[in-house]
């Protein structure tokens, strides 16, 4: 699902909401989140899971091309969590997947 799919995702689930308000509603959600993260802070929606930062230290790494080493800096990455209900919910869906395959 790409973000313009989750604007017309909401426009239509809810109808009072036109595409642009749907527009703003999502941007400012995600904004927010990126804001959030880039503090360093820690992101949670119930059901759904965790956002958090992840620390990398630096490291030796090799140029695939020539074989030579690199150093690769530390950095800082955003990490998802999924939720226990996501989790679920996706295994679910992938047995209920399996099964019509088998039959």
């Amino acid at each position: 699902m790409t973000r313009s799919d989750l604007v017309e995702e909401l426009a239509a689930r809810f109808g009072q909401l036109t595409h642009r308000d749907a527009e703003f509603a999502v941007k400012a959600i995600l904004d927010a989140m990126n804001a959030a993260l880039v503090r360093g802070h820690r992101i949670e929606i119930r059901g759904f899971g965790s956002f958090s930062i992840n620390h990398r230290p630096p490291r030796i790494g090799r140029n695939p091309r020539s074989g030579a080493s690199v150093e690769v800096p530390e950095k800082r990455v955003p990490h998802f969590k999924p939720g226990k209900a996501l989790r679920e919910a996706v295994d679910l869906r992938t047995v209920e997947l399996e099964g019509k395959r088998k039959s």
